[in-house]
């Protein structure tokens, strides 16, 4: 049986894809599992020089790619040990938009597997979430102008090690992993590998019955117009709040959760100082921040089409007419 998703493989095949390479050995098991399958991609790698071992690691991802024909695109840097995790992904994922949007890649890959979305199930549920809180990180999700693919979502890691030993790969072990100074790596070493060595086949199969059901409960209509995405509310906080943050998430966003209750308090605001969010009575706008001196005529127009003042400088940017938005009942303009 492959260890590939096969909706995955399907989406990938004859695309220009990017695979997040770390040189560990989730990373280093996908890229020989993609090439085996025959799926064109390049690879990116950052070096945080957090430990002696990072260059080494740097370079074993060069030789790969010098081997095997592939693109490497490496960015060095040091980060502050304040909040280093939030911060490395914060980067990591600004790296890997940017090299997308240069080189026009489709798909960027990761090697987020069952136990890391088992890790994270429980995380959630020990917290106090809901069904779209604890199913978390899906296999396929879109995000601004690329799809994120997961295609080992369903693997457990114990099959990606006993692969890499098999085929005698070579791969590198993080100690920082196996610290549980990490909350992730406590909930992983104490409870998630236990329960997927144990019952990795019920796992695959709740997981799957869990996002066919957060589909039923929870799969809005987001309409995208240029830069603008609208939605309609529900009159449920819990979904709407819920709602923003899967629109920020396709911009590559991740809201706090402070932010999400100071949106719910103001209903207008700018988030990261990148994004504005603006509930009317019953539309939900995200936008990206923009400037712009509009003209009167525009303003009166955006205030008979009922768009919120912080969405107007997006629309007159882009180019949008007020009048062409899909606005719900109560939100269409004034005739």
């Amino acid at each position: 049986m492959s260890l590939l998703s096969p909706a995955s493989l399907e989406r990938l095949q004859n695309r220009k894809n990017l695979l997040a390479f770390s040189a560990g050995g989730d990373s280093t098991a996908l890229f020989f599992l993609l090439k085996a399958a025959h799926i064109p991609f390049d690879i990116a790698l950052v070096n945080y020089q957090t430990r002696a071992q990072s260059d080494v690691e740097a370079a074993y991802a060069l030789m790969l790619a010098q081997r095997y024909r592939k693109r490497c695109y490496l960015k060095t840097t040091k980060l502050e040990t304040k909040n280093f995790e939030h911060r490395a992904r914060r980067l990591r994922y600004a790296f890997f938009e940017e090299i997308i949007a240069r080189f026009g890649y489709e798909n960027l890959i990761t090697a987020h597997h069952l136990n890391d979305k088992t890790e994270w199930f429980l995380m959630q549920f020990a917290k106090g979430a809901g069904t779209v809180e604890m199913t978390g990180f899906d296999e396929i999700e879109t995000r601004a102008g690329y799809q994120l693919m997961r295609p080992l979502i369903y693997t457990p890691k114990a099959a990606l090690t006993d692969y890499l030993q098999k085929e005698k790969i070579r791969y590198f072990v993080d100690e920082s992993n196996t610290s549980t100074h990490f909350l992730r790596n406590y909930f992983r070493k104490t409870f998630a590998d236990k329960l997927v060595e144990a019952y990795a086949s019920g796992i695959q199969k709740s997981f799957r019955y869990l996002h066919e059901d957060k589909k039923r409960l929870f799969d809005p209509d987001i309409y995208t117009v240029g830069a603008l995405q609208i939605a309609p509310r529900s009159g449920d906080a819990l979904h709407d709040i819920r709602l923003i943050d899967k629109m920020l998430k396709t911009r590559g966003y991740l809201l706090s959760a402070a932010q999400k209750r100071e949106i719910l308090r103001q209903q207008e605001g700018i988030v990261g100082g990148k994004f504005v969010v603006a509930l009317t009575t019953d539309a939900i706008f995200v936008a990206p921040v923009c400037r712009a001196v509009m003209p009167k005529s525009f303003k009166e127009a955006c205030r008979r089409a009922k768009i919120p003042p912080k969405i107007r400088p997006c629309l007159f940017v882009e180019g949008i007419d007020p009048f062409s938005l899909p606005l719900p009942a109560c939100d269409r303009p004034e005739t």
